[in-house]
């Protein structure tokens, strides 16, 4: 009758946004998208802003210690480090955003392509932290560029890229979604029950389950990794 993960399923990493300059002048992380998950920031450090893209358009929100911001799936969004931005990453679906549901804004030669996909955004699991740098400097330049003509697009009344952005992103997920299903039952689903089993239980005068009270606490299990918008520090989940 008890869930023993985060609260709702959530997960949470922190996150150091990356400070590395973009051909648009801005320095921050790589644009992308998520499928069946929410994502909110909880801002802790420094300043910047997140970037983004929706059928309605395109906008910018100011991020600052104390702002709390979130977004639902569907959303290009991009994350700006104005100054040593650092963020509380708050997960649907038990960080199913970190664990495969993210479709980076690559330009349409790579989406159509799902092993060149592929290949542009895995980071090498063995290489030197120089090399992974590399190669994660290389895969937020490639979705800036992306990102950068969607938004031209929209902002010139032309919805047709980002509603190909939508398709092409569907059809490459499409193979993981058995998988995805199965941690939602075991994560969210299974919270949403227990909830409603206890809610039953007290409605019939029964608190057992207090009985089964107890405390949790972790560290990171990944401290400095290289993620899509900055370095994480990722907690078991």
């Amino acid at each position: 009758m008890t869930f023993e993960g985060l609260p709702g399923a959530v997960a949470v990493s922190h996150l150091s946004v990356y400070d590395w300059p973009t051909e648009d002048g801005l320095r921050g992380g790589t644009p992308h998208i998520h499928l069946t998950c929410s994502e909110g920031y909880v801002v802790v450090g420094g300043r910047g802003s997140v970037q983004t893209l929706t059928a309605s358009g395109f906008r910018r929100t100011p991020l600052e210690p104390g702002a709390l911001v979130w977004f639902t799936p569907g959303t290009v969004h991009r994350l700006v480090n104005e100054d040593g931005l650092r963020i509380v990453v708050l997960m649907q679906n038990s960080g199913l955003p970190e664990a495969g549901d993210a479709v980076l804004t690559l330009p349409p030669r790579f989406l159509a392509d799902p092993d060149l996909y592929r290949a542009a955004v895995t980071l090498p699991a063995d290489g030197t932290e120089a090399e992974q740098e590399r190669a994660a400097r290389t895969r937020r330049d490639l979705a800036v560029e992306g990102f950068l003509a969607l938004r031209g697009a929209a902002e010139a009344g032309d919805p047709e890229p980002l509603a190909a952005f939508h398709r092409a992103a569907a059809a490459l997920v499409r193979p993981q979604a058995d998988d995805w299903r199965e941690r939602w039952r075991r994560g969210a689903a299974a919270a949403s029950e227990a909830t409603g089993e206890q809610l039953d239980a007290l409605a019939r005068g029964d608190g057992g389950h207090l009985a089964d009270a107890c405390l949790y606490a972790e560290q990171p299990s990944v401290r400095g990794r290289f993620g899509m918008c900055g370095r994480l520090d990722v907690y078991p989940g």
